[in-house]
């Protein structure tokens, strides 16, 4: 199976995955989605059918014909037998195993996956929409709850069950990937537009996500009115049951031990240094200039997934929709893919 027809039937996929979108859809995808989507819902009550289909949207974005030829063109084809490379995938957000779905299967390997269980109907149905594009792709995957002979591995999780990854596999050729947060600089430029594009990389996926904002940088005595005034626009998170057991939680936690916090009844402003945060809560730490602004990032890179800011980095919004040459991390997968021998 030549990367030419896989490239082809990936851009077929991404038709009928912007097609199921389409609201006048009715095609048996549509259907078949929508039956999904409920029974990942019931299973994952944080799988709302928004979060899905922001999930889907962001697939879309990676399926991009020219791109995802450029992107793969730039590693070579795999010569001689095919490895056979597992893949621990995490359930934190809709999909977050795709991009090592695509990866394992554009390199030429073939993809024992085990999925996880918050996150157990979506890759499958992706995979059925391809495979009835490029049915002899079918051998090259198999879901397994064991991962047993395999080459490779491939594991996405948190930080303790990296000493897991560790004990089991690391024998083998591996990427072990541990807990990421995102961080998010404001300037005091922003402006009304900016403040709701950086809520959209805050509230997606309920801040569950490795490219989620859980950390605010904010200039020296800065004033968070502005902040919350355009925060309003996500007050609907509020409906969501778990999303406000968290905030309640955590509300009364800091009541209780006297710690000062913000809070516009939906979203908690704590300072703290740490990036790392609960649902619902959101650290903030002063800088003073951009030296020191710079030196705070720099005790925390090995943590951070990616930065939101107006000025470089990437653009508030645009962090759930990575570009198919952004890796987890940053460790290239398919280098890694390419290079198995």
């Amino acid at each position: 199976m030549t990367r030419t027809q896989k490239l082809a039937a990936w851009g077929e996929t991404q038709k009928i995955l912007i097609q199921l979108l389409e609201s006048e859809s009715t095609s048996k995808w549509r259907e078949e989605f929508e039956n999904v989507a409920h029974l990942s819902e019931i299973n994952n009550p944080w799988f709302t059918r928004n979060e899905q289909i922001t999930s889907l949207k962001g697939i879309i974005t990676l399926l991009e014909p020219e791109m995802l030829e450029k992107w793969s063109n730039a590693y070579p084809e795999k010569a001689g037998t095919p490895k056979d490379v597992g893949v621990i995938m995490a359930g934190n957000i809709p999909l977050a195993g795709f991009h090592d779905f695509l990866c394992v299967l554009l390199s030429g390997n073939n993809l024992i996956a085990k999925l996880s269980g918050s996150d157990k109907f979506l890759l499958p149905y992706i995979a059925k929409i391809y495979f009835s594009l490029l049915p002899e792709m079918q051998q090259s995957f198999k879901i397994s709850d064991q991962l047993k002979n395999i080459d490779a591995v491939i594991a996405t999780g948190s930080n303790n069950t990296s000493r897991y990854f560790e004990y089991y596999f690391g024998n083998k050729p591996h990427i072990f990937r541990k807990n990421r947060n995102s961080a998010a600089i404001i300037t005091g430029d922003e402006n009304e537009f900016d403040f709701i594009l950086l809520g959209r990389d805050i509230f997606t996926y309920f801040g569950l996500g490795c490219r989620n904002v859980s950390k605010l940088y904010v200039p020296l005595g800065y004033s968070f009115n502005e902040f919350f005034n355009n925060m309003v626009s996500y007050s609907s998170i509020m409906q969501h049951t778990k999303y406000m057991n968290n905030f309640d939680y955590h509300q009364t936690l800091f009541l209780m031990n006297r710690k000062p916090f913000l809070t516009n009844n939906f979203l908690i402003l704590k300072e703290d240094k740490e990036l790392s945060t609960p649902v619902s809560v959101l650290n903030y730490e002063f800088y003073t200039d951009e030296a020191d602004l710079s030196n705070k990032l720099k005790e925390i890179e090995n943590e951070m997934q990616c930065v939101v800011s107006k000025k470089g980095y990437v653009k508030p919004g645009q962090a759930q929709f990575p570009s198919i040459f952004d890796y987890a991390d940053g460790v290239d997968t398919m280098e890694f893919l390419s290079g198995l021998s």
